[in-house]
């Protein structure tokens, strides 16, 4: 059995590919894009997904956690 593992370094992904890196449906993304959660930008007619729009957007989510150092 051959296992490759491919990194992802684009700058730029397709609705699809954003929602499959994030792991949720399509039309959820469409929802976050519609309500400005996760920023995307035109290309022409393309849209397209930053790929560090989708970092923001997972560190947005994360809750903030008391520091135990404090």
């Amino acid at each position: 059995m051959n296992l490759t593992i491919q990194t992802d370094d684009r700058l730029l992904h397709t609705v699809v590919e954003a929602a499959r890196r994030l792991g949720i449906s399509r039309s959820l993304l469409y929802e976050l894009l519609a309500t400005g959660e996760i920023q995307s930008i035109h290309v022409g007619r393309l849209r397209r997904i930053p790929a560090d729009a989708l970092t923001d957007y997972i560190t947005s989510q994360r809750p903030e956690w008391p520091d135990p150092a404090a």
